[in-house]
């Protein structure tokens, strides 16, 4: 499904002139090696850009189109028209050595065999410059001395006469692709599992750049390499038969969405990619918008929300959206010299926004009065179960894609999410943040069942629920103590929240004895709040029957959601005074 969803997208993406046509690829030159028609080394061109990566301003290889490059491991194997110093020239940064004189040697060798019926200045100048190049005296030549540092650092480098680059011939573009039709034809046969026709198997697929923590030089997706993935005695990727064109489309669309870095980001160590089937990018931008919500854009997704609830119309830019598209996320995950697919969804993209707007409505909670934010991303959302003190404040890796996968898909949250927010509150001695109170609020309604909680953004001064009011009756304590000593540097909240939560009998009563010397001391200074605390703690205390020996998983995130809104319902009343 994965594979065959991104041999779709290539067909599209080629209609639109986006991605490069078979046998061809964009690649990141640094240098071009001007030559003359007998060979000679004229001048070494830079080809880099300047662009600007954050603060800073930096230059980068320019992406080119050239002949489709080899997939390279340790061994040696020479590109056409296009690879690093060793390959071109035969040095590195040292000189030349033994390895820079077999990558010379290989590269030499095809050069030679693949221009030598092709006809033309430039196929003469390549071949001419081969037969005569002698890597051991490069440091005699001006040209190669004066940037040897840039161009043995490992960029790659293309040949040129003037302006015209090699590859841009049209004798030598047709030679490469009589080659390479040549070469599909000597290659074994069978099913395209993609396609499900014949045609000849790719025997080593090309590599996939983007993913972080993965290998800078890409890795695979597909890839057989050890007796024990092995099926039949069928070795490479023949265990997993993909056709040539099926693995050219695949691979070429996955590094075009993995280059669109304003499409993309990260969850946990998951690199997360997404598209619509039609290639429309509008799709992307308000995916991207609504799973991602920034502080500026709060008012456009809620409208987006609001017109698919009203079955309106969506108006990205000139783009309409069509909720019936179909649209598909991709979560990638490094794996040594692996990928590992954390999760693939795909839906039409009125759903997805609907399972989006729900989980938002679920998590919806009375905010402090300086957060302007009404949407919490999913970024920030798993920011929340993460110590905020730490070095890496990276979420749990399997636990934030299932969280991505279960939101988008509208099924259940992982249990491990909602631990998660329980263990960070109590290491955090009872510090609820909206986020937190949101996410226990969106668990307990999605899993739990909890009808009630849709009722529960606010305060809910009906809820004879015990766990909650328990809640709430902690917070009334904590003000109390914080009242008859302004300047407290810790609360009841430091020492007894984590038990109060959890065995409740035990540290009610404790904290019911402590509340009375706090209330004498509110008589003699603020007559009114003793009052006004009185009348609330009846309040309270009547809804109880009793102090509950333990409260379960559920219920301690009702206990938190109480003590959270009683808390927000007394800044509340700060701010109106």
């Amino acid at each position: 499904m994965i594979l065959q969803a991104l041999v779709n997208h290539y067909e599209n993406l080629a209609e639109r002139g986006k991605v490069d046509q078979e046998g061809w690829s964009k690649a990141k030159v640094s240098y071009a090696i001007n030559l003359s028609k007998d060979g000679k080394i004229l001048g070494i061109f830079s080809l880099k850009q300047e662009e600007e990566r954050g603060k800073k301003r930096v230059w980068v290889p320019r992406q080119i189109k050239v002949p489709e490059m080899v997939t390279r491991s340790s061994g040696v194997s020479a590109n056409f028209l296009c690879d690093n110093s060793k390959y071109m020239l035969g040095i590195d940064e040292n000189g030349t050595n033994q390895r820079a004189l077999e990558c010379f040697e290989a590269a030499k060798k095809r050069h030679l065999w693949m221009l030598r019926e092709t006809e033309g200045d430039m196929a003469q100048a390549v071949k001419n410059f081969f037969e005569t190049w002698n890597p051991e005296k490069a440091e005699e030549c001006d040209e190669i001395r004066e940037k040897w540092e840039e161009i043995t650092d490992g960029g790659n480098l293309v040949f040129c006469r003037g302006v015209k680059y090699a590859q841009d011939d049209p004798c030598i573009q047709e030679t490469w692709e009589e080659a390479r039709n040549e070469s599909s034809e000597d290659e074994q046969a069978g099913i395209c599992l993609v396609t499900g026709k014949e045609a000849p198997i790719s025997r080593i697929h090309k590599t996939i750049r983007g993913v972080p923590g993965a290998q800078s030089s890409g890795a695979a997706l597909v890839s057989f390499n050890a007796p024990a993935f092995e099926s039949y005695g069928k070795e490479q990727s023949y265990n997993a038969p993909v056709g040539k064109h099926a693995e050219f489309a695949y691979t070429t669309a996955l590094n075009y969405l993995l280059d669109q870095r304003k499409y993309t980001f990260q969850l946990g160590d998951s690199m997360i990619i997404f598209w619509a089937e039609s290639a429309e990018e509008a799709y992307q931008a308000a995916f991207f918008d609504s799973v991602d919500p920034k502080p500026d854009n709060q008012e456009e997704i809620r409208g987006i929300f609001e017109n698919l609830k009203m079955n309106r119309a969506v108006q990205i830019g000139n783009v309409t959206l069509n909720p019936e598209q179909q649209f598909y996320i991709l979560a990638l995950a490094p794996n040594a010299a692996r990928l590992s697919v954390r999760f693939f969804y795909q839906n039409s993209f009125g759903n997805i926004l609907k399972n989006l707007s729900e989980h938002y409505e679920r998590m919806s909670v009375v905010r402090p009065s300086w957060e302007d934010k009404e949407y919490m991303g999913i970024r920030d959302m798993l920011f929340e179960t993460v110590n905020q003190n730490s070095k890496d404040k990276s979420p749990v890796p399997n636990m934030a894609a299932f969280v991505l996968q279960a939101i988008l898909s509208g099924a259940r949250y992982p249990a491990s999410l909602y631990t998660d927010i329980l263990i960070r509150i109590r290491a955090e001695q009872g510090k609820v943040t909206w986020g937190k109170a949101g996410i226990i609020k969106a668990y307990l309604i999605r899993n739990m069942n909890w009808k009630e909680g849709g009722e529960y953004m606010g305060l809910n001064e009906e809820s004879r629920e015990t766990s909650y009011v328990l809640g709430r009756l902690f917070s009334v304590l904590e003000s109390i103590q914080m009242d008859a000593n302004p300047g407290i540097k810790a609360t009841i909240r430091d020492r007894y929240f984590n038990s109060a939560c959890a065995t409740p009998a035990s540290i009610f009563p404790v904290l019911i004895k402590l509340k009375n010397s706090h209330m004498k001391k509110l008589e003699r200074e603020k007559g009114g709040a003793k009052v006004y605390y009185e009348k609330l703690l009846t309040e309270l205390m009547g809804k109880l029957n009793e102090y509950p020996k333990r409260l379960s998983l559920e219920e301690q995130g009702k206990f938190i959601l109480g003590y959270y809104h009683q808390v927000q319902r007394k800044y509340e009343k700060k701010e109106e005074k």
